[in-house]
């Protein structure tokens, strides 16, 4: 069966078609560069970018595929977290998809959608990694620009947060510290540029919740400060000094995440560990949870292409398989149960389930 899969979270248009757990096509239409005088996205302008792309994203989404709709089983999209009228667009779209072929809809939790992108296969695999040969109990690690969470993960469908961010996510304080070096928006990919030319040594950044690891809680509002700081102190800006204070800030946030995950680990026996969100493909990160994991004798499992880091459709479509699969779907007659849910959690269920 093949799933035609929406997501208009945040800030990127995605259309993707997936046959269980691998992945046809996966279309991504980034408004990075709409939001960037800005310095974040701009809630108004996201959901009229989404309303003027949904449309071509889909269409090339089938194309890529070489099917046609009538060939779909299902329709999926991300229902939240999110930003609310962004998510509209897609959830609208795919409603409308769902009720006009009679096909069944499935609603994804975005943030589920990015703990399962370890299992999608490139449509050339012939090998499928499905349920039951994941090492469960697993942990997942979600760092993106929207979300920083280690989620137990007892089975496919069945989430526990163990930690997640107090204030700023782990994305948002990268890009926030690219900002305040003038390397744009979004920054975090070029920060890690940059911190490849540094010495993270050059500078005495605080570590976040330094010895408070025992909360369980991610934050970055300390070190966000500490750093606009020391970047005022610093001017004028000479490129030695970008590279230094890149790698500083890089450096000490990313102990904060190993710290977390060590306390996470020692509490929580596992067998394999997922990482998963924007940040995900930065080296330096999979590195430092690479080394972690080899200690513990843990699976490290990282989504097969950069483009499954980021928001996209993929994730939502493999998501949606394993729910089809446990018959949690809506039909297209009942589709005005489904709305957004902005602040969901990926270990509460939807209201309508």
């Amino acid at each position: 069966m093949k799933i035609l899969a929406i997501d208009t979270s945040t800030d990127e248009t995605a259309a993707a078609v997936t046959q269980g757990t691998k992945v046809l096509s996966n279309i991504i239409w980034s408004q990075a560069s709409l939001h960037a005088k800005w310095g974040g996205v701009y809630p108004s302008l996201a959901k009229r970018a989404h309303q003027e792309h949904i449309d071509w994203v889909i269409s090339k989404a089938i194309s890529i595929a070489k099917c046609d709709m009538g060939s779909i089983s299902a329709i999926a999209a991300a229902t939240g977290p999110g930003l609310a009228i962004a998510i509209e667009v897609g959830l609208n779209k795919a409603k409308e998809i769902s009720l006009l072929l009679n096909k069944p809809f499935i609603a994804i939790n975005h943030v589920e959608g990015h703990l399962l992108s370890v299992l999608a296969r490139p449509k050339t695999s012939r090998q499928q990694k499905p349920n039951e040969v994941v090492g469960f109990p697993a942990i997942g690690l979600v760092a993106s620009g929207g979300t920083t969470q280690l989620v137990l993960i007892k089975q496919v469908g069945t989430y526990e947060i163990i930690a997640y961010t107090v204030d700023d996510t782990l994305g948002e304080a990268l890009d926030k510290a690219a900002r305040m070096l003038g390397l744009g928006y979004p920054g975090g990919s070029v920060l890690e540029i940059m911190a490849k030319e540094g010495n993270p040594k050059t500078y005495n950044l605080p570590t976040p919740m330094l010895g408070k690891e025992n909360r369980l809680r991610f934050s970055y509002s300390g070190i966000k400060t500490a750093m606009y700081k020391l970047v005022q102190s610093e001017q004028p800006l000479t490129k030695e000094k970008v590279h230094n204070l890149a790698a500083s800030f890089q450096d000490k946030t990313f102990q904060h995440v190993e710290r977390l995950v060590r306390k996470v680990l020692d509490a929580h026996k596992v067998k394999e560990f997922f990482l998963t969100g924007g940040v995900s493909a930065n080296i330096n990160l999979r590195k430092r949870i690479r080394k972690i994991c080899k200690e513990r004798k843990i699976i490290l499992s990282i989504p097969y292409s950069k483009k499954l880091c980021t928001d996209n459709a993929a994730m939502i479509g493999i998501a949606a398989h394993f729910k089809f699969q446990r018959g949690e779907i809506v039909t297209s007659t009942n589709l005005d149960l489904i709305d957004r849910v902005p602040r969901a959690k990926v270990d509460e269920k939807f209201a309508w389930e």
